[in-house]
């Protein structure tokens, strides 16, 4: 059977997780008004280009003390190869080895967080040939040995063939795969089933914003009246009925709120059979 990181001794992920992509200057504040909402599971990566993961690790270290530790938090990174990264600003030596690009930029989001281990880390996306990802999944996978690591995953892998061959290729096999969650790629319905069968989470993001169709919808609203929520609540209650853990990235205190209230309605077989119908 195939090596999996212990469950033990560390925050299990949450249902629901706060993004912290393109929050700039305003990082620190907004994830600790996360935390302080009730968020337990926080994403981020190490690439500067996007994130300001050092401010995701200012905004956690003003939450902890005697009512919450480390413990209790989800901390997710992910390494983005030179593809992704702004060349003025790569977290890790450009010139290293793919290995040592990846242990360097552990490190840093390591000292960035201000933890000595993470909960999850992410390949930001696939790289260009499959020999380099792997190279770099055989990376994590060292870390997870480490025990500074409990899980790994992929983001951005629209390919069933190409998560087919990682999991195949995989010694730690990947436990989360994070997508944009949209119609262009037919809502990941292949990928979704292949993470249901092989014991993977799969995080959604992109997932409002990329479907004003689906909020609109005349299921998602009636839903909506009937649980007296918003069209928001409803799409990611329902993502969440189907096993997915869907991000959220909001900057409003209200949504903040409104998104972790939605484990406390219930959607019906019936109202759910209708959203499917839309994907």
């Amino acid at each position: 059977m195939a090596d999996r990181p212990s469950s033990e001794d560390h925050a299990d992920m949450p249902r629901i997780l706060y993004g912290t992509a393109w929050k700039k200057e305003q990082t620190a504040v907004l994830v600790t008004a996360a935390i302080r909402a009730g968020f337990r599971g926080i994403d981020t990566a190490c690439q500067p280009k996007h994130y300001h993961e050092a401010g995701v690790g200012e905004g956690i270290a003003a939450c902890l003390g005697s009512e919450l530790s480390r413990a209790d938090l989800f901390l997710q990174s992910k390494f983005t190869s030179l593809s992704g990264q702004d060349r003025a600003s790569v977290p890790y030596d450009p010139r290293a080895a793919l290995a040592l690009q990846v242990a360097q930029s552990f490190e840093r989001s390591l000292q960035n967080l201000r933890t000595t281990y993470l909960d999850s880390l992410v390949l930001h996306s696939p790289l260009e040939t499959m020999k380099d990802t792997l190279e770099v999944w055989h990376a994590m996978e060292s870390i997870v040995a480490s025990s500074r690591l409990h899980r790994i995953g992929i983001s951005n892998c629209y390919e069933l063939a190409t998560l087919r061959r990682l999991y195949d290729a995989a010694r730690i096999k990947p436990s989360v795969v994070q997508n944009r969650f949209h119609a262009e790629s037919g809502y990941d319905r292949d990928i979704r089933v292949f993470c249901r069968a092989h014991d993977i989470t799969y995080q959604s993001f992109w997932t409002l914003t990329a479907n004003p169709q689906l909020l609109a919808s005349n299921a998602v609203k009636l839903a909506a009246a009937r649980n007296r929520c918003t069209p928001a609540q409803v799409l990611f209650r329902y993502l969440s009925h189907e096993g997915v853990v869907p991000l959220t990235g909001t900057r409003s205190a209200t949504h903040l709120h409104e998104d972790l209230a939605i484990f406390d309605f219930e959607l019906t077989q019936g109202e759910r059979e209708a959203i499917t119908s839309l994907l």
